[in-house]
């Protein structure tokens, strides 16, 4: 805001200095000094118009007969979920067992997808997972402005973000909310609606925009008690988006991860697409003081395999027939997974991480200090998301491409459940 209070000064300033040099009526004058900048301080802080959000997925193999891609108990083994010591594995939901059990994640996208439910039943069923349906209480949808029409690509995205939440999270409910449309106040309504849902303690957003003048009077949606909130930072390599760049969010970056066919990891580097940089909008929070040098936000916050090319496989089925797999990426699939991990931290947990107060950040860079990092983090030191020096290259440490890395869940779960 002390932006535009200089501008509002500096205008005033120019006009008395024409109003001497020239000379005007007093009726010119009051014009001039009174309403032209109280007009431009209106238009300066006035919400913006409906800005449209994309889903930042990407297609690799759009139709093949068989999954392709990274399977759920591969990503579960590289980021060391597998090592937790609750199951991926159960007859029946609900189970004490399970990972994330007791807990809610909200998905917020826009349009609808028709066949989530059944697709996503197709997908448990190939990956061995606990059946999630609307009869047992795993799956429930949410369509607080009325029924939205279908989006061919918002299906796809909505598929990806229910399926693989559930493939991380089994024991937690998958609560979708499908917003009318793609524009920011259906949207931003939707997370409203998500984030106060009973259960719900992480809410994961795969869609976002360019910053714009006026987004941080929006970060107030992501100001919530007990709720964690977690965005995809982009698909279009070096800039920034938001919700990502707000500070009460978790902004997910991401990587190219290669696998052996058990899952170990070969290698981890930054992902050409990853979203990334400084924000022009947000100050820098208390939480990247140790972390970030500049004045402003730096985005991402952590990361995760995004590359579609190591992307993992979904079923979609809405105008397919047949040859109903898909293999995507972007960071799309990075925050449902992010918002997955949360779930299971906040399973053991007796309060649930907070936005309130930067908790959540507090609590992630927390993590990354001092002897916990490499326990809790995969460093990510190599690769590039443009050709903009320092701000567009991984390197040991935080960095404007991967954050602080991605996560050893085995690790990161028993600090996130104890701090």
């Amino acid at each position: 805001m002390e932006h535009t209070k200089i501008f509002i000064q500096q205008m005033k300033a120019l006009i008395m200095k024409r109003i001497y040099s020239v000379g005007f009526s007093l009726s010119t004058i009051f014009l001039l000094v009174i309403i032209v900048p109280q007009l431009a301080y209106s238009q300066a802080t006035a919400p913006p118009k409906d800005i449209e959000m994309h889903p930042p997925i990407h297609i690799k193999i759009a139709s093949a007969s068989v999954p392709n891609g990274i399977t759920p108990a591969q990503i579960r083994h590289a980021y060391r979920f597998d090592q937790l010591s609750c199951s991926y594995t159960a007859p029946t939901w609900p189970s004490t067992n399970l990972c994330g059990n007791g807990q809610a994640v909200a998905i917020i996208d826009a349009f609808d997808d028709p066949n989530v439910e059944s697709d996503l039943a197709m997908f448990n069923t190939q990956f061995n997972l606990p059946p999630c349906t609307t009869s047992n209480g795993c799956f429930v949808k949410l369509t607080p402005e009325g029924q939205p029409r279908p989006n061919f690509g918002w299906t796809q995205e909505i598929s990806l973000d229910v399926e693989w939440a559930h493939a991380i999270a089994p024991g937690a409910k998958i609560i979708l909310v499908e917003s009318k449309n793609a524009f920011t106040t259906p949207l931003f309504h939707a997370v409203d609606i998500g984030s106060s849902q009973s259960g719900v303690h992480q809410v994961s957003m795969s869609w976002g925009s360019q910053e714009y003048p006026s987004e941080i009077l929006f970060d107030k949606h992501f100001k919530k008690t007990g709720v964690s909130f977690f965005a995809a930072s982009g698909d279009s390599g070096s800039g920034v988006e938001y919700p990502a760049a707000s500070r009460f969010v978790i902004g997910v970056g991401g990587t190219t991860l290669n696998l052996d066919s058990q899952g170990n990891v070969i290698s981890e580097s930054a992902w050409s697409g990853s979203g990334g940089g400084i924000s022009t909008i947000e100050p820098k929070p208390s939480y990247q003081l140790l972390f970030n040098t500049n004045s402003k936000r730096g985005i991402p916050d952590v990361s995760y395999d995004s590359d579609p090319s190591t992307g993992f496989p979904v079923y979609d089925s809405y105008r397919c027939s047949r040859d109903c797999w898909i293999q995507v990426g972007g960071t799309s699939d990075a925050a449902p997974q992010w918002a997955a991990l949360f779930a299971i931290a906040n399973s053991v947990r007796i309060t649930p991480i907070s936005s309130i107060n930067f908790g959540t950040g507090n609590i992630v860079y927390s993590a990354a200090q001092g002897s916990s990092y490499s326990q809790n983090f995969r460093d990510i030191t190599a690769g590039t998301n443009g050709n903009c020096g320092s701000i567009c290259t991984a390197v040991t440490g935080y960095d404007f491409v991967t954050g602080l890395g991605s996560p050893l869940a085995n690790n990161l779960f028993s600090f996130l459940g104890s701090h």
